[in-house]
């Protein structure tokens, strides 16, 4: 076996802002493995001040991690909690390896044609803009949209959530929030009281990560059900992920591979949620089309009903060219060729 890597850099049509920094450009790092005629390609792609190996000497730790791995063929060579992105990347490429089909990741029905329903994201900016774009991408059929939250005055936030609500039911649109732990843990109680007013289907981590039992106290209190997402980067699922889950009990968890230490570990996540009655959907950590793709994929195996976050594909002015395709709350995989040209 040998390996590429090669760096790809990702603009945004737009920047990209949550509560906590703003996107414009990205760096990722394709691995290519190669044995006996055949290929198979990974993304590994730290995400600023989010990933816990967002480090500046990431390609040189992921060759010498790769140089090892074609030695010994264990992917522990990038730890789950230590090296998320780069063992998602390197399991990515594991599996793709396996099928004589490019890019099949996975048996899944994604890849065979069927579709998978993703919440519409609205990102943040000013309040008029993102109550016009959240209007828009209802009228366009999705039927869940999702709100990044936090960064602006709070009474201006739910006055825009009201209008939407006000447009569109609970009946027929869902409202997802996602605070990325902006909201401080002596008000956040009252905050998702208020804004339990609208019908929200969940927040995703409402206060920061590492404060278990303001956390859990939210969950137990059940204003808005809560769904953990930063409160999972950097956990050893396999040491800590039962602790966890059983001292905050959330009602949900949010699954990011490239995040939380690849496949592996997140269908490990999955199994000790499925234990606990506690619901889960999977997202994209605005990846590239080949990790995307390598999500959806994965997530399809999975029965679960819940709209997905698979809907960052179009963020960027120089994705690879792909067969996937979002339209009306949707993401497909076409029968369109694909060949990898970065």
């Amino acid at each position: 076996m040998k390996f590429q890597v090669i760096t790809h850099k990702l603009t945004f049509k737009k920047p990209a802002k949550t509560s906590r920094n703003v996107f414009e450009e990205r760096e990722v790092y394709f691995i290519i493995l190669e044995e006996n005629g055949r290929k198979g390609i990974g993304e590994a792609a730290p995400l600023s001040l989010m990933s816990v190996d967002d480090i500046p000497d990431y390609k040189q730790q992921l060759i010498h991690g790769l140089e090892e791995f074609v030695e010994t063929r264990n992917a522990d060579v990038f730890p789950v909690d230590k090296l998320p992105s780069m063992r998602f990347g390197l399991e990515t490429a594991i599996h793709d390896i396996k099928h004589e089909e490019d890019f099949k990741v996975f048996n899944s029905s994604f890849y065979s044609g069927s579709p998978i329903p993703i919440n519409g994201l609205v990102w943040m900016a000013d309040i008029d803009t993102m109550s016009a774009e959240a209007k828009l991408k209802a009228s366009m059929g999705f039927n869940c949209i999702k709100f990044k939250v936090g960064a602006h005055d709070f009474d201006a936030e739910c006055r825009m959530i009201e209008s939407l609500r006000k447009e569109y039911s609970a009946f027929k649109l869902d409202i997802r929030l996602d605070a990325n732990g902006a909201f401080n843990s002596d008000e956040a109680d009252e905050q998702l009281r208020e804004l339990s007013r609208f019908e929200i289907h969940s927040i995703e981590q409402p206060i920061k990560a590492n404060q278990w039992d303001d956390m859990a106290r939210l969950c137990r209190n059940n204003h808005i059900d809560i769904a953990l997402d930063e409160e999972l980067i950097g956990r050893d699922v396999y040491k800590v992920g039962s602790s966890m889950l059983d001292e905050i009990k959330p009602q949900y968890c949010i699954y990011k591979p490239s995040l939380h230490g690849g496949f592996s570990a997140c269908d490990e996540w999955i199994n000790q949620c499925n234990k606990r009655n506690i619901g889960w959907w999977a997202t994209s950590a605005l990846e590239s089309n080949i990790g995307l793709n390598a999500i959806a994929q994965w997530v399809a195996q999975y029965e679960n009903n819940l709209h997905q976050g698979l809907g960052t594909g179009s963020l960027y002015i120089d994705n690879i060219d792909s067969p996937l395709v979002v339209a009306r709350g949707q993401i497909s995989y076409t029968a369109k060729p694909w060949k990898f040209n970065h």
